[in-house]
């Protein structure tokens, strides 16, 4: 499995992102090939950290694409910045 990891600094409503995020990019990454879960979580602070992870390194790199896409035509008002992305292979999971 791979995971991309983004976050987020800056954000100016972490509930409505969250309410736009959750209707509109979760169903984007649904229908990314290989697709096993995605997280969103207000670390408090104007901080937020997506998680998004797939069964294989393809589908995690066009999360980030689906991502940058998402937040440049919906999200542009909430993530006034570009995010931290880390991604790569999941080692361990419980």
């Amino acid at each position: 499995m791979y995971a991309a990891v983004r976050r987020y600094e800056g954000v100016t409503d972490p509930a409505e992102a969250a309410r736009l995020v959750k209707g509109g990019f979760v169903p984007l990454m649904r229908q990314v090939p290989g697709f096993v879960a995605f997280y969103w979580i207000d670390a408090g602070n104007g901080v937020v950290v997506s998680t998004s992870v797939f069964q294989d390194r393809a589908g995690a790199e066009e999360s980030n694409l689906r991502a940058s896409n998402f937040i440049r035509d919906s999200l542009g008002a909430y993530l006034p910045h570009p995010p931290e992305i880390t991604a790569g292979e999941v080692l361990v999971t419980a």
